[in-house]
Parts: C-alpha cells; structure tokens; sequence
C-alpha cells in the first residue's frame, strides 16, 4: 500500500514537472512575448523573464524589439533628367508595438524589405542627378517618410534611412570628369587674367614714375646688364634709349608729309618738269642707323 502510494506521488510529481517544463517560457531582456489562446491574442504583452502558458491551450511568440539593420539591394532606374544610375541604402528601424507587428503583418522584415525598395526606386525617378551626389541629407528624410507611413500600422518605426551609393555609368564619369576639369581650367585661366592685369597696372605706375624721374630708367637699365652679365654668358647688351626710336619714327613721319604735301602741289600745277628730288625718310632713318652704328663701334 505503502509503495503504492510512493509510486503514484513519484508520477504526480514527474507529471508536474514535465507540465511545468512545457508550460514555462523565458523571455529575454530585448524581447517581448505575445500570448495566443486557442489562436486568440490573450492578454497583455509578456514582459522579459520567467512566464508560464497553459501548454497545449496557449502558444507565445517572442518578437525582438531590437534595431534591426537592413541593407536594401541595389536599384537601377533613371532619373528626372534622364540619366540611368544604381543606388543602394540601407535601413534602421525597430518594432514598437509587439501584438501589431504579429497580428497585422505577416513578417514585418519582408514588409519593410519591400517598401524600402520600392521607395528608393520612387525616390531615383523624383529626383535629379545632381540630388543624388550632393543633397542625401533631403533625400534619406524623404525616403524615410515614404518608408515609415504604412509601417506605423504594422507596429515599426524608422529609425534612419541612408543612401549609402551611387553608382553612374562610365560614359557619365567621363562627362563629369571633362566637365570638371574644364571648370578648372577656367578659374586658372581667370586667375592668370587676374594677375596679369594686376601687374599691368604696376608696370603703369612704375612707368609713370620713370617718365617723371629719367634717371631711373638709366638705373633701370644698369640693374639689367648687371642681372644678365651675372649669368657669366657670352650674350652682349647693348640698351638702344627709347628716345632715339621715337626721333627716328618723327623723322619717318615728317618726311612722308613732306613728300605727300609735293605730290599734290604738282599735281595742281600740272608741271611737266620732274619734281625737284627731296630726302626720302627711308634715306634719313639709314643714315641715323648708320651713326649709331658707327658710334657704337667707336
């Protein structure tokens, strides 16, 4: 009787604790538990620890409320102004309400998955090339916006959305390439102009200054046979002053009057004598040529 009885408490208590094995669920820092009896939500959310269920009446499911990262796969469309590019990005976002994220949704990571997809195409066709490389920042809240409306329903939240690349055909590199290199080229170009007519002017000034003072055209002139004769070559510097050009083309221009101003006269006369010869400037130019050779030999 006795051993009878210690049988039946040894199965009793064998039989508790298979029921309490099957019947007990713990549930993670990060996780939240979501009862279902006889295929009904029961109950509030199980928070994380030790929770019992009625073992072949409740079933849990457990959902991570974790932030999820999940890449979305490269997508290839074209853009407003025409240009076929592939971008890709990348989304964060975390389950906020457990019961929604298992009733209304079947998975809720296929969903998003989809949507971000979506999206992203969405977004390429909006936008313009020049969006896409320089102005994200816009372009990751707006996608973050399309992505986080219907996902609110299914228990989700965006957390951020990034575009993480660009991808451009090569012709299209290449294009950019030449047009930025043709963009610098033209600031060197401005900025040569630039100096260039910043020295014109103190080469201006400086010569204002040597015109008021003769002298320093003198000093001047020394300053570069002494910067040429340094280079110790056989090149000879002879400086022809200035002035002596311009007597030289004075005496060309009076001459050609001279000469124009006899031509018509004779021809007003009608004279059929032979003009009386003139000095032609070209004989008087030679002939100064020939003194400052001269001189210069002496």
């Amino acid at each position: 009787m006795v051993e009878e009885l210690i049988g039946a408490v040894v199965a009793a208590g064998a039989a508790g604790l298979v029921y309490l094995a099957s019947a007990a669920r713990v549930v993670k820092q990060y996780e939240r538990g979501v009862v279902f009896r006889l295929g009904r939500l029961h109950g509030e959310v199980r928070r994380p620890g030790f929770n019992l269920i009625v073992p072949a009446v409740e079933r849990m499911r457990k959902v991570n409320m974790q932030i999820v990262t999940m890449p979305v796969p490269a997508q290839e469309g074209i853009s407003r102004d025409n240009v076929t590019v592939r971008v890709d990005a990348v989304v964060y976002f975390k389950v906020v309400d457990p019961a929604a994220a298992v009733v209304n949704v079947e998975d809720y990571r296929f969903a998003v998955s989809q949507m971000a997809q979506t999206s992203l195409r969405s977004i390429i066709g909006k936008s313009e090339l020049d969006d896409l490389l320089s102005n994200r920042e816009k372009l990751n809240q707006g996608l973050e916006l399309m992505i986080d409306s219907p996902a609110v329903e299914w228990g989700v939240t965006i957390d951020r959305v990034e575009i993480k690349d660009v991808s451009l055909p090569d012709t299209m590199k290449r294009s950019m390439a030449r047009q930025a290199e043709a963009d610098r080229e033209r600031r060197a170009r401005l900025i040569n102009a630039d100096a260039e007519y910043q020295a014109s002017k103190k080469l201006a000034q400086a010569a204002h200054q040597m015109a008021d003072t003769p002298s320093a055209l003198q000093l001047r002139l020394l300053q570069t046979v002494m910067a040429v004769a340094a280079e110790k070559n056989s090149t000879l510097v002879l400086p022809i002053p200035v002035e002596l050009l311009r007597f030289l083309e004075r005496g060309h221009q009076e001459g050609a009057q001279q000469e124009g101003a006899h031509q018509q006269g004779a021809q007003q006369e009608g004279s059929r004598q032979a003009p009386a010869p003139t000095e032609h400037p070209v004989d008087t130019t030679e002939q100064a040529i020939d003194e400052l050779r001269r001189a210069v030999e002496q």
